[in-house]
């Protein structure tokens, strides 16, 4: 029977509940359980598939194709362990779930209300996670914060699953915020007591409470939160900045979070716990001492979480090569050919990453092209292949119109068209290729160089593909197709031969990268990037 950790958020949203979760998900699985964690986001849409990522930050996209919040990216990263469509639940699916049964008749004739038809499409959702996956415990995070209106009907849910299971087998952490006033050089409690008294009006009484600040907290702060909010001494957690992002499960460890919890949950450790290979990783971090300059030309760039997975991705590989990446965002409307060369000519690489749409396409056109002269290495994931393959189409071929259908119908040169498989599908949200899909790896390839296998597999979420009518012209003129599905029909990568390193790839390797186990595409480009900062005494 699993056990159940409920994460809530109180009197401002951003504290890092994800991190908080993430970070217990390492530090359970250390002690030998088996972890499952999944986010419950209080918004109406069905998914943030078709939100831009202005609004929500990146999607990421799981094994299993589902379209989901940017903190799972952040659970996976932490815990390695795959999640599945059951680790991101919406107001939108639950309604939808409610409905679609209403209309089937499944509720035989009964007033559907939010209690308890809503609450029980919840609390279904929840025990599936554990239950697809035989986890040991499953963390939960409840999106939002602490009041919303929109949230209730998952504090009501998570309740009502403490009330089913037993409070011996849920554990409630309320991340709170501790801010600390300058003028007066102290910390403040009070927000965090009105937030756990929020909290418990709704019949919820937090077991831990988590305290975000950015300094250290004064002992004092420690005991009036433990008798204001009614928890134990030790239950009170400081959970303070820290400059690295993965040093958060050492710092959590040290003011005894994880055994807090098998404390509170009754449970015993199943191995002797051992945590390092994690602090070795972040020892290692920190002994990087090179540096590297990567142009990240992207669309939605004012929004670093836009790319999260990417820049973190770029950070993993960084940190194996015993470097530290510097990330020089750039706007792509921004970029044109005249201007390219003054505004790339400090970078050591150059990295497109995935987006819709026509705004700022060009300029990453005028970015790829740019590398492709100069040899400076390129790296292109999905909308990124797509790019290198109209800028190679228009720079080598001489293709002067080369585009995609997706950026100009009209154009006679279409060398991406629209998969032939999404040419009649009119609904937007989770009709995309998506998920893990197979791909062949040429030999005697870049590709291969870095995988070192022939047959491997990775996330997709694309509607557009190389136009194969265009392959013929391609690989005469030195372009590569080393990545292929295995009826050899949808090209899943290109490298040109002529460049120390110009590789795209129409799927997302980024989703994959762990801070201890770097993706191989993304170490390849790194290196790349350092050899070239060496050869122009950039050190």
């Amino acid at each position: 029977m699993s056990k159940y950790i409920f994460v809530t958020g109180g009197v401002v949203s951003g504290l890092g509940k994800g991190i908080t979760a993430a970070s217990l998900g390492r530090l359970l699985k250390a002690r030998g359980f088996k972890v499952a964690a999944q986010k419950l986001d209080p918004y109406i849409n069905i998914d943030p598939g078709t939100m831009s990522p202005y609004q929500h930050g990146e999607v990421y996209v799981t094994e299993d194709g589902a379209e989901t919040d940017l903190d799972l990216g952040h659970y996976e990263r932490f815990i390695d362990e795959n999640l599945n469509k059951y680790s991101n639940l919406t107001t939108g699916k639950v309604y939808w779930n409610v409905l679609t049964k209403e209309r089937k008749g499944e509720y035989l004739g009964e007033t559907v209300q939010v209690i308890p038809h809503v609450t029980d499409e919840i609390k279904s959702f929840i025990y599936s996670v554990g239950e697809k996956t035989d986890a040991d415990i499953v963390i939960t995070e409840i999106g939002g914060t602490t009041g919303d209106i929109e949230s209730q009907p998952y504090l009501e849910a998570i309740r009502q699953v403490s009330n089913e299971q037993g409070r011996k087998n849920c554990l409630f952490i309320h991340v709170t915020l501790i801010p600390y006033l300058e003028f007066s050089g102290e910390h403040k409690s009070k927000p965090t007591q009105h937030s756990v008294k929020e909290l418990q009006s709704f019949g919820i009484m937090p077991d831990i409470i988590v305290a975000r600040c950015d300094r250290p907290l004064e002992k004092s702060i420690f005991a009036k939160i433990a008798k204001f909010c009614n928890v134990s001494p030790d239950c009170v957690i400081e959970n303070r900045t820290v400059p690295l992002l993965y040093e958060a499960p050492i710092m959590l460890k040290d003011q005894g979070l994880d055994r807090v919890v098998l404390r509170e949950l009754s449970l015993e450790n199943k191995r002797n716990f051992d945590f390092t290979e994690w602090e070795n990783m972040i020892s290692s971090i920190k002994q990087c001492e090179k540096s590297v300059n990567i142009a990240l030309v992207g669309k939605y760039v004012k929004l670093h979480d836009s790319y999260l997975s990417v820049s973190e991705a770029l950070s993993h590989a960084g940190w194996a090569n015993g470097a530290n990446v510097n990330i020089k965002w750039i706007d792509s409307e921004s970029i044109t050919d005249d201007n390219a060369g003054e505004v790339l000519q400090k970078c050591d690489g150059i990295i497109i990453p995935g987006g819709f749409g026509s705004r700022g396409i060009e300029g990453m056109i005028s970015a790829a092209k740019y590398a492709l002269k100069n040899n400076i290495p390129y790296f292109g994931i999905c909308l990124g292949m797509q790019i290198a393959s109209i800028a190679f189409a228009r720079y080598i071929l001489k293709l002067e119109d080369a585009n995609s259908k997706e950026f100009d119908m009209d154009s006679k040169n279409k060398v991406i068209d629209i998969m032939n498989d999404q040419k009649y599908i009119e609904e937007m949200g989770g009709t995309m290729r998506l998920g893990a899909y197979p791909c062949k790896v040429k030999k005697d390839s870049k590709l291969f160089e870095m995988y070192q296998e022939q047959n491997v597999s990775e996330r997709h979420r694309h509607r557009y593909e190389f136009n194969n009518g265009y392959r013929e012209a391609f690989e005469k003129n030195g372009m590569i197709f080393s990545g292929v599905s295995p009826d050899n029909r949808l090209v899943e990568a290109v490298e040109y031969s002529k460049n120390n390193f110009f590789v795209g790839v129409q799927y997302h390797p980024e989703f994959k990268s762990r801070p201890n186990k770097p993706h191989t595409i993304f170490k390849g480009f790194i290196k790349a990037a350092m050899i070239y900062n060496y050869e122009n005494g950039r050190e």
